[in-house]
């Protein structure tokens, strides 16, 4: 039953939101295919409903609280690639939020925030006014050869999501920045990475110049590399390997962890040790 809810989620949902796409855009659909739709999305909450029921139940009969148990359902009947694609999408919504209010996200008092984001901002900013230019551009194309206002709707919808994109991501690498605090070192990449290191478990710290780095995360053997602009230029090495999470929950024993930072002397100097000032007796 669990099998086939999923299935059936994962054919339903790309099928709903081409359905709720043509209806924001004005598409007039005939009514047998509206009714139609309407009742396969209704069939489909009323299956997932009573499966998520039948999960929360058999939770709850094995002794877990209503909050894991709902947790449960979750993990069970999403799939993992989706509840992570979800979570992009919502930490990239907030971080609209905190950088519109000139907030960051999990940088606690005392703590030193390492920057990355200024060795891409301006060229993704650039690409962000380019697509302001295309959707523009392709409105006016649109009207000029007499398109349907359906036809335009349906590619201003597209533009305009994908500029919504765009800037959630510019926005979450601003607000979400690597984090040292005496206990831990936070690595992040805006929504899609997040890795808690414990000072503890770093052996050494070196500044490096890399410029060749060919992914954005990208994980060989047991080293990591978070590149910035194809840079990274601080690399922290461990006494022991650490469990690193990848964008789509793919784990890695990791060692060996690059990283960029705007102003790595800034970053560098946070890891220094401290030394509590002598008092006079």
């Amino acid at each position: 039953m669990l099998r086939v809810a999923r299935a059936v989620l994962y054919a339903v949902l790309p099928a709903e939101v081409v359905f709720v796409v043509l209806l924001v855009s004005g598409v007039p659909l005939p009514r047998s295919v509206a009714l139609a739709t309407e009742a396969i999305i209704t069939a489909v909450l009323l299956l997932e409903g009573a499966v998520a029921c039948w999960l929360y139940r058999s939770a709850r009969r094995s002794g877990a609280d209503r909050r894991g148990a709902l947790s449960s359902v979750l993990d069970q009947l999403v799939p993992a690639k989706v509840r992570r694609l979800m979570g992009f999408d919502t930490r990239g919504l907030v971080s609209l939020v905190l950088w519109l209010g000139r907030r960051r996200h999990g940088v606690p008092p005392g703590a030193t925030a390492v920057s990355y984001s200024g060795a891409q901002t301006a060229t993704m900013m650039m690409f962000l006014f380019a697509m302001v230019v295309e959707l523009v551009g392709v409105e006016i194309m649109l009207r000029a050869f007499g398109a349907p206002a359906v036809v335009r709707n349906v590619f201003l919808a597209i533009d305009a999501y994908s500029i919504l994109a765009v800037l959630a991501v510019i926005a979450a690498c601003i607000t979400r920045p690597h984090v040292i605090t005496a206990d831990e070192v936070r690595v992040r990449y805006g929504a899609f990475f997040d890795l808690r290191i414990p000072r503890e478990q770093i052996a050494t710290v070196r500044g490096v110049r890399n410029y060749n780095e060919d992914r954005l995360i990208n994980v060989e053997d047991d080293r990591l590399g978070i590149a910035v602009a194809s840079q990274t230029n601080i690399v922290l090495e461990l006494t022991e390997p650490i469990t690193a999470i990848r964008p789509f929950g793919r784990p890695a024993e990791v060692r060996t962890i690059r990283i960029f930072a705007d102003t790595p002397a800034t970053a560098l100097d946070a890891f220094a040790p401290r030394t509590e000032p002598a008092v006079g007796i």
